[in-house]
């Protein structure tokens, strides 16, 4: 770190108590000084043209556009720019989005206080920073598990509760193909029904169950015929909890 050089860092989340808990944390430091902030990744791309931080610390998951979406347009138009990637998500397929997106640090948010800062000087530094949890999922899942833009629509259909012909009908094929996109979705996540399906890509970052909108029973609450799923903990489910109800023929 040069010497007598503050770190200026943007601060980009969708929660003020987040942005206000990480300014308030480097209020006292010497060499780490917060600059700005933002509520959302478009905001968040405006900010960094106008503040040019040397670190962005930003959420994953906002209203208007995403941390993934907003790190690479700000990385597109500035490679330099240094991004740590905020959230409370530690799915492989989160991290790896978030990597490939051009962020050079991933961190938890219940080990912000005492993983910021450093996070932010090794960043600067020119490391990388994984948090502990999020490098050990990365190891479980070695190789990285891949699903095909089919096969996440088709996850995210069964989500919303549709049936194998109402998936078909929806994506504009055959019954028969979509009980393929199944077998190998079930082969590529390693389960065993419809149920697991959903609740392993769920708590992998493949799909997300607030993005599965019920089109009956209670706000929050997933269901189909062979799903039942109900998130807890508002934006990030803390608890799933899944039962099922087998019918045949709709595997």
């Amino acid at each position: 770190m040069k010497k007598g050089k503050q770190i200026r860092v943007l601060c980009v989340d969708d929660h003020p108590i987040v942005r206000e808990g990480m300014a308030a944390m480097m209020e006292n430091e010497e060499d780490v000084v917060h600059v700005g902030e933002a509520a959302d990744g478009q905001t968040a791309i405006e900010e960094y043209r106008k503040l040019k931080p040397d670190v962005v610390v930003m959420d994953l998951r906002m209203p208007v556009l995403g941390g993934v979406e907003a790190t690479v347009q700000i990385r597109r138009e500035f490679p330099d720019a240094r991004i740590i990637v905020l959230t409370t998500y530690e799915g492989d397929e989160d991290i790896h989005r978030a990597l490939d997106a051009g962020a050079q640090g991933y961190l938890l948010k219940d080990s912000v206080r005492r993983e910021l800062l450093r996070s932010i000087r090794e960043v600067y530094s020119g490391q990388r920073h994984i948090a502990a949890a999020a490098a050990t999922c990365l190891a479980e899942h070695t190789p990285r598990t891949s699903l095909s833009p089919r096969e996440l629509q088709v996850l995210q259909l069964i989500a919303e509760g549709l049936r194998n012909k109402e998936i078909g009908a929806k994506l504009g094929v055959a019954e028969d193909t979509v009980k393929i996109h199944i077998k190998n979705i079930f082969a590529k996540l390693e389960v065993i029904d419809r149920t697991e399906a959903v609740v392993a890509a769920s708590k992998r970052g493949f799909i997300r169950l607030e993005a599965a909108i019920s089109r009956k029973g209670e706000p929050g609450t997933i269901q189909s015929g062979d799903i039942h799923v109900v998130a807890f903990g508002g934006k990030s489910p803390r608890a799933i909890r899944a039962t099922e109800n087998r019918r045949p023929g709709n595997r």
